[in-house]
């Protein structure tokens, strides 16, 4: 057996072991656990307070403290929502009245409005998101009772005047006929700059078995994106648009949510054993009577409303305030199987809060609600709705770090989705992604635990741009290695080339501009022009508006020795390839057999360089950024080549091996 063939064997010997173990510890699926696998809390780490004693009386929930008004809005409040929402004794449907008023934001009139009913998504299997997901969501799966839907009963003016018959479904995004989830209401009465129309509704609302961040499990209930809701005005200047007009998009298998802020004023009234969690705070006291329980919560500058319901949570409260956080309650509603976690849940919870209003700017809501779902209701958990996020599902009695991670990432979204409120149509990597590199931010400040960036990259297979329709993605893995990894990449090797505390301001310059507002991937970038003073367009344009990873490789070593009078010398040339977009300078190390190296640093502009050195002992090796600068480099195998096989066999051997392992990572991993 030849040399060549045992390094060829050994090598596959290799990637087989690495592809096992990626596989045992879900590195395939590492973007559902935001790319860190999470072992035990180590007791170094954090030491959690004593498990509560089972005796103690559960906390009742109460109504929460009245809050002084604000002394001005914090957002436009272009909708308002007083809702009335009744659980059914069989726990599949609600039944809600609402009256709904919209302010016009524009320049101009506006003769119609346009309202999101995302219950239909699950009304058939032909809906656009039924048909895109193909019934699945991550590691959700739509059970044959993953059914529902949204029937409008009733929509009128206050005078009374039925509008149903000016309602018209509408696809603008592909044409779907049996795809209700927007619809298009054509008004009586147009409505001119800065004035008002209220509509009444009333809806019944069939909830599916949990799918897809709603529905019910036993007597777990999950509303979330189950009222009808009005789309986005966008005013001109909003996310670049030069002319103002609506921003409407049907629910497809990728796509999260976009709406305006406003005020939510809502009654929620379910079996008297049930309690209830909810968006904003609890403004009354519970009133119960012939059965039931009635709540009532209140929300501003806020753009949705979501609520969970089940008579087995336990309830647990704390105040908190730190820098940017003037006084929070923030809320748990355990299923009992984490009921001895609590305390992991509210350090979680703190260290989050803490860190990101430190770092980004002031929470300014009262209440931060954490629901965690039952065992079985997996597609309810891990989700953020404003002043509210859901952790992962009561699983496993025994949770590693994937408990803090979950809650940790969730509360991000109250910055990156709730305040700064991106298009999540459309842009959904200002979301996703900045929240991932907020995280990583967080469990490594409280946890101790950082992110192998080299891992993470390596799963990039297919590289696709930041900016686009959620729904333009392959696939939903496409969709998440891009909006949620990539992304979170791209922020990364920004900041390694600012530094630290540039970046910072970045950051915070970023959120602080734009919070409440609805910026675009355009108002990122011009943020960080304003801060670093540089301007940014050559690589906004390869790694955000395209598909454009980072990759150098070694792709060529000649090695031959030359005869000069002061005796043997060796000839070295090697050729080194960008197969990718252009990062910045690229470091090189040259490794020869007396132990001596030499570092070339390559500003990697060209398509290619070669390197000839003349010196006294061979060259071993070659290396590419050994010290893994480059946290864009998605195919690191072909950084590293040795320089003592034959001319032809070290071009074919880097060049196969790093096809093959892209091959079986493609198969196997994702």
């Amino acid at each position: 057996m030849t040399p060549r063939n045992i390094k060829r064997i050994l090598f596959g010997s290799l990637a087989v072991v690495f592809l096992v173990t990626s596989m045992k510890y879900g590195f395939g699926e590492a973007w559902l656990s935001q790319y860190t696998y999470a072992l035990a809390p180590a007791a170094d780490v954090m030491q959690p307070s004593p498990a509560p004693n089972s005796a103690k009386p559960q906390v009742v929930q109460q109504p929460d403290s009245a809050m002084p008004p604000k002394p001005q809005p914090l957002s436009k409040r272009v909708v308002e929502y007083h809702i009335n929402v009744s659980l059914r004794d069989d726990g599949q449907h609600l039944d809600g009245a609402q009256d709904v008023t919209w302010t016009n934001p524009g320049k101009k009139t506006v003769s119609e409005l346009y309202f999101h009913l995302y219950p239909n998504a699950f009304q058939s299997p032909k809906t656009t998101f039924m048909t895109e997901s193909h019934g699945m969501l991550r590691k959700d799966k739509a059970t044959p009772n993953s059914r529902s839907h949204m029937k409008l009963l009733e929509l009128q003016t206050l005078e009374g005047e039925s509008l149903l018959p000016r309602l018209q479904y509408t696809q603008p995004d592909d044409g779907n006929p049996s795809d209700y989830t927007l619809a298009r209401l054509r008004l009586p009465e147009p409505v001119p700059p800065g004035k008002s129309v209220t509509l009444r509704m009333s809806y019944e609302v069939k909830l599916p078995e949990v799918f897809a961040r709603m529905g019910y499990s036993g007597d777990f209930i999950m509303a979330g994106q189950w009222f009808p809701k009005l789309a986005v005005y966008e005013t001109q200047g909003t996310r670049g648009r030069t002319s103002e007009g609506w921003n409407v998009h049907q629910y497809h298998g990728n796509s999260e949510f976009y709406s305006d802020f406003g005020i939510y004023s809502v009654r929620i009234q379910v079996p008297e054993t049930y309690t209830v969690a909810a968006t904003g705070f609890q403004t009354k006291p519970i009133v119960q009577q012939d059965g039931t329980k009635l709540f009532q919560f209140y929300a501003e500058d806020v753009h949705d409303f979501a609520w969970a319901a089940s008579p087995n949570f336990i309830y647990e409260e704390v105040a908190f305030s730190d820098k940017g956080i003037p006084g929070v309650r923030i809320k748990l509603y355990l299923d009992p199987a984490h009921a001895e976690l609590k305390d992991r849940y509210m350090h979680a919870a703190k260290s989050a809060l803490a860190n990101y209003s430190r770092w980004y700017g002031t929470y300014p809501y009262n209440t931060l609600s954490v629901v965690v779902p039952p065992k079985g209701a997996a597609g309810a958990g891990g989700m953020e709705y404003p002043t509210l996020v859901t952790a992962f599902a009561a699983e496993n009695s025994d949770p590693g770090y994937e408990l803090e991670r979950t809650v940790v990432h969730e509360i991000g979204h109250q910055f990156w989705y709730g305040m700064v409120a991106s298009n999540e149509f459309e842009e959904a990597w200002l979301d996703e992604g900045f929240t991932s590199y907020a995280e990583d931010k967080v469990m490594e400040a409280a946890y101790g635990i950082t992110p192998n960036l080299r891992l993470e990259a390596s799963f990039m297979t297919h590289p696709a741009p930041l900016r686009q329709p959620s729904w333009a993605y392959g696939s939903h893995l496409q969709y998440a290695e891009n909006v949620y990894m990539r992304a979170k990449l791209v922020l990364v090797d920004i900041e390694n080339k600012v530094g630290e505390k540039m970046m910072n301001r970045i950051m915070r310059t970023y959120f602080q501009k734009y919070k409440f507002k609805h910026p675009a991937t355009a108002d990122f970038q011009r943020v960080v022009e304003q801060v670093t003073k540089a301007d940014w367009t050559e690589y906004f344009n390869q790694f955000v508006y395209s598909n454009r990873m980072a990759d150098f490789s070694v792709d060529a070593i000649e090695v031959k020795p030359i005869e000069r009078e002061e005796g043997q010398l060796y000839e070295s040339t090697v050729l080194i390839r960008k197969n990718g977009g252009t990062t910045g300078p690229i470091p090189i190390l040259f490794k020869f057999t007396d132990g001596s190296t030499i570092v070339k640093e390559w500003a990697g502009d060209e398509s290619h360089i070669q390197y000839t050195e003349v010196t006294i002992a061979p060259l071993e090796w070659v290396s590419v950024d050994p010290d893994h600068t480059n946290v864009l480099d998605n195919k690191l195998i072909n950084n590293f080549m040795l320089a003592e096989l034959p001319g032809e066999t070290r071009t074919r051997w880097n060049v196969g091996v790093s096809k093959f392992i892209q091959g079986v990572l493609g198969a196997f991993g994702w």
